[in-house]
């Protein structure tokens, strides 16, 4: 685990704790076991895969860590719609929204505005330390949540996993290199996200993703992150086989998302 990353999960032990003090896991449990009728994460990535088009997870971003302010003027509602409708013809399959607040300047209400406006799925982009945030992030309103290997041993993966099952949520999980796939292959989610940013240098490369395919099994979806911004990215990826897309940065600065979602994906 890189340096940056073990901070960010400190600092996640630290917030749960508190967390757990203001609502205990047995209310956060409740609540979450109280919602209903979540939306199809995974059957709508695999909709637009059947479409011939790219199936494509658009990040609702405001920040990160190396970069800052990725958009000043802030509007998840807005960036969601703008992602739903796209130009008409090439639009997004389903939502990320970040809500870690400490590093990526998100939040929960975030989540809640980018659902609210429109019918896509929802993914809640956060590192998941403890079964808390799992019952969160359904009392919250996500469809799907992240787990991240690099942050996660076995057991905690296949815990959180079998709560957000039962909780019908989808899962992702997130990989970094052979070893991590490997051990997400050991879940049941069919969804295996490949992050193409090295842990210790924090270059991107395509090649992570293109050198890790081969490792998935028929039957599994591929979602590459990280590194996808012109595209030349994305015909190299497609014409490699890579159908689903995980893509944020690369939209936060332009004056419609939706638009220049649909621009790099044409």
């Amino acid at each position: 685990m890189s340096d940056i990353l073990q901070k960010i999960v400190a600092t996640k032990h630290e917030e749960v704790a508190a967390a757990k003090k203001r609502v205990p896991l047995a209310t956060i449990r409740q609540d979450a076991e109280s919602r209903v009728l979540t939306r199809d994460f995974e059957g709508a990535l695999r909709a637009k895969i059947a479409k011939g088009q790219a199936a494509v997870i658009a990040e609702v971003k405001k920040a990160s860590p190396s970069k800052g302010v990725l958009r000043a003027g802030f509007e998840p509602a807005d960036i969601a719609q703008s992602y739903a409708e796209g130009d008409g013809q090439v639009s997004a399959a389903c939502l990320s929204v970040l809500t870690d607040r400490q590093y990526f300047q998100g939040s929960v209400d975030y989540l809640k505005q980018a659902r609210a406006s429109c019918q896509l799925p929802v993914l809640r982009k956060d590192f998941l330390v403890d079964e808390w945030q799992v019952y969160e992030s359904r009392a919250m309103g996500a469809d799907a949540i992240l787990l991240i290997a690099a942050c996660l041993d076995d057991a905690q993966m296949a815990g959180f996993e079998a709560i957000a099952r039962a909780l019908d949520m989808a899962v992702l999980v997130e990989v970094h290199d052979a070893a991590e796939l490997e051990r997400a292959l050991r879940l049941r989610t069919p969804l295996v996200g490949v992050n193409n940013r090295n842990l210790k240098t924090f270059e991107v490369g395509l090649q992570t993703t293109l050198t890790l395919q081969k490792d998935v099994p028929a039957g599994r979806l591929l979602i590459t992150e990280s590194g996808v911004s012109t595209r030349a990215d994305v015909q190299l990826l497609r014409a490699a086989g890579v159908q689903a897309f995980l893509v944020g940065e690369a939209f936060m600065r332009a004056e419609e998302p939706g638009l220049a979602l649909a621009e790099l994906f044409a």
